[in-house]
Parts: C-alpha cells; sequence; structure tokens
C-alpha cells in the first residue's frame, strides 16, 4: 500500500459520507471499514430503507470508479421483536449481500440482539492463553519474577 493510500481513501470517502442519507439512516466510517445504520418500525421498512440507501452508495461507487465487494459486505438485522420475520434481501451492485446474526466491527463482536455474549467469550478466549502461560511460569521456588509477571500481565491481557 502506497503512503498516499490512506488520505487518498479519506478524501474519497468523505464525499461518499456527505451523501444525502435520509434521516433514517447514518454513515459511519474508520479506516476503511463503513458502516451504514438504518432505522426502522418494520424489517419490510428497514429493507426498503437500506436499498434506497445502498442504491446511493452503487450510483457513488461507480462515478468515483471504486468498487464494494459484495462478499465483504454483511448485513444484519438488530431487533429485540419475536414474531416479525428475519430475512431481508439487501443488494449491492445488483449483489445480494449475506445476512449474518453477528459481526465483528472494528474488534467488537455485534450479535443481532445486541447482547454482547459472543464479544464477551472471544474475549475470554483470547486472554485464556496468556493467563495460562503466566500460571505456568509462577511458581514459588522457580520461573518467572513477579515484576516479570506483573508486566506481561499488563502489556498482554489486561488491553
Amino acid at each position: 500500500m502506497s503512503c498516499c493510500r490512506p488520505g487518498y481513501l479519506n478524501i474519497q470517502y468523505n464525499s461518499l459520507l456527505n451523501l444525502n442519507f435520509a434521516k433514517w439512516t447514518r454513515a459511519i466510517a474508520f479506516a476503511d471499514d463503513l458502516l451504514i445504520v438504518v432505522k426502522a418500525s418494520t424489517v419490510a421498512e428497514a429493507e426498503n430503507y437500506m436499498n434506497m440507501e445502498m442504491s446511493k452508495i452503487t450510483k457513488w461507487s461507480k462515478e468515483n470508479k471504486l468498487h464494494f465487494k459484495a462478499q465483504k459486505s454483511k448485513v444484519m438485522l438488530i431487533s429485540r421483536r419475536r414474531k416479525e420475520r428475519k430475512a431481508m434481501d439487501i443488494y449491492l451492485n445488483n449483489d445480494q449481500l449475506e445476512q449474518v446474526d453477528k459481526m465483528k466491527h472494528l474488534g467488537i463482536i455485534i450479535d443481532s440482539k445486541f447482547k454482547f455474549t459472543e464479544n464477551i467469550k472471544y474475549i475470554t478466549d483470547r486472554c485464556t492463553k496468556p493467563i495460562n502461560a503466566s500460571s505456568k511460569s509462577a511458581k514459588i521456588n522457580w520461573g518467572l519474577r513477579h515484576e516479570t509477571l506483573k508486566t506481561i500481565h499488563n502489556r498482554a491481557i489486561l488491553p
């Protein structure tokens, strides 16, 4: 990647973020990640709103000679209602986007019920290995000194 690419992407993304999105839509960007959030009363309404916004993004991408890959794009319905249909047909560049129950965005796993149990499990699993490794090294008569273990804990586990 060239040193100009991040700045160039920021300039281009700025025009995308300034598109005339509807009041029910928010576009959030970080680096090369883009999140489009639509708020609606029903699933059908959310589907219609999102397809309208995706058509704006498709048009913008053609005008700016950028291509969003439908295979890398995901759709997730966040709702606590139980009786409504859950499937949505959202299209980007005439390709239907995959609908998922959870997704990772900026290192956080978000699930369709906004419960964050998957994220907690993910973080717990990531912390278990360093904790087990440091506990094997921490013996009374031998092993790593307390200061060394504290440094490992502060730099590897706490973050």
